[in-house]
């Protein structure tokens, strides 16, 4: 698996590819600034993911993610930040970015990522789907938001995560996202487990 990080901070982009290559079947290529970066991009057969820091040289925001995604149509390219708010995450998930990465995630999260993303997912840190959410609900101690509360109850009608995803007009990832946040705040086990502790609290 071929990974490209382009990076205007040394040591950061050192560092990322140092995570990466701990892997045995990841090879990482290092760009300085965007302009290096579109350049390796197109010259290269075998791409399988794109990382771009989000303030670099000649980046200029969601203009360089597009040009980056018309220069490697198919190749997965996510946008690495240490510093941008939640409004600029949602804007390069809409805008097509297979991925949004703080740079503060752990070793273990990135690797999952890029691995996520070259399956052809779209990923968001589990924060970014609660941030600004009321709680409405309370379920084994825990506050639930109410997309967490509406993903629960369509787990109690046995939904999968495809129709959840079609009900509420959410990516399949996201859907799956919510629900790995419901198993580690209300102590389920699995879907069934989930839906059984939610019926006995009678919340639907």
């Amino acid at each position: 698996m071929r990974i490209l990080i382009a990076d205007d901070h040394q040591l950061v982009r050192d560092a990322i590819a140092g995570f990466l290559r701990q892997e045995p079947d990841f090879m990482v290529d290092l760009a300085a600034d965007f302009a290096e970066a579109l350049a390796l991009a197109r010259q290269a057969d075998d791409l399988d993911v794109i990382l771009l820091d989000w303030t670099m040289p000649g980046m200029n925001g969601l203009e360089g993610l597009a040009a980056m995604r018309a220069a490697r149509p198919g190749t997965p390219v996510a946008i690495l930040s240490g510093t941008a708010p939640r409004s600029v995450a949602d804007a390069v998930l809409a805008a097509g970015a297979a991925g949004f990465l703080p740079k503060t995630m752990s070793t273990r999260t990135l690797i999952a990522a890029v691995r996520f993303m070259v399956a052809g997912e779209v990923y968001a840190p589990m924060e970014m789907l609660t941030e600004r959410e009321a709680p409405t609900a309370t379920l084994a101690g825990a506050q639930l938001t109410e997309r967490e509360t509406e993903v629960l109850r369509y787990l109690c009608e046995g939904l999968a995560n495809k129709e959840i995803a079609r009900r509420i007009d959410l990516q399949e990832v996201t859907v799956k996202l919510h629900v790995k946040t419901l198993y580690r705040k209300i102590g389920a086990r699995n879907r069934t487990h989930a839906a059984m502790l939610a019926k006995q609290a009678g919340l639907f």
